[in-house]
């Protein structure tokens, strides 16, 4: 069986040491409703992070 991930979108905000206990909160609570969030740091600018939300 074949695990297809969907984006379903993304944005770009500005970086908080916070923002992973709400992507990690989002992954815990909605993980039943087939949805994940990730958070990345933003490649040219270390002071923005990526935030994109996926269907699994």
């Amino acid at each position: 069986m074949e695990s297809k991930i969907e984006i379903l979108s993304t944005v770009t905000v500005n970086h908080s040491d916070d923002l992973y206990k709400i992507v990690d909160q989002l992954n815990r609570t909605l993980k039943r409703e087939n949805l994940m969030f990730g958070l990345a740091l933003e490649q040219e600018d270390k002071n923005k992070c990526v935030f994109t939300i996926y269907r699994t």
